[in-house]
């Protein structure tokens, strides 16, 4: 064996908050993710996140050659996923976000807290490893 790491993409995203006080007073969470996604080659992020990805939503469980948008986490630091792919030879080749919510007007569901989904936000980032 060569040794040489396989190359693909991975798309990492998460739907986070800026959770600010109410009345504009300071809140210590300043970011709250709910949830960090997984998108990529089922065996490229298997490789690289090992144990800490959380496969049961992902319901075809049989070739490893496929791609997935299915995963998740089990944590929920961003930071430790990108330290994870750095280990690993990944790169970020891009992003995207979307804004807060703003003023929506908008039905919420019950137990949902409005202010804090005024400040709902999602981001996308795409590393690749050649």
């Amino acid at each position: 064996m060569s040794g040489k790491r396989t190359s693909g993409y991975i798309i990492v995203g998460y739907r986070g908050s800026f959770a600010f006080g109410r009345e504009g007073l300071a809140d210590v969470k300043f970011r709250k993710l709910s949830r960090i996604l997984v998108c990529g080659r089922v065996t490229l992020c298997r490789d690289v996140f090992g144990e800490t990805l959380n496969e049961s939503r992902d319901p075809d469980h049989g070739s490893s050659d496929r791609y997935t948008a299915r995963f998740f986490l089990k944590h929920s630091s961003i930071e430790q996923a990108f330290d994870m792919l750095q280990e690993q030879g990944f790169k970020l080749a891009g992003s995207c976000g979307s804004g807060t919510a703003g003023g929506s007007a908008e039905q919420l569901k019950p137990g949902v807290d409005s202010e804090e989904n005024r400040w709902n936000h999602y981001n996308e980032f795409v590393f690749v490893r050649d």
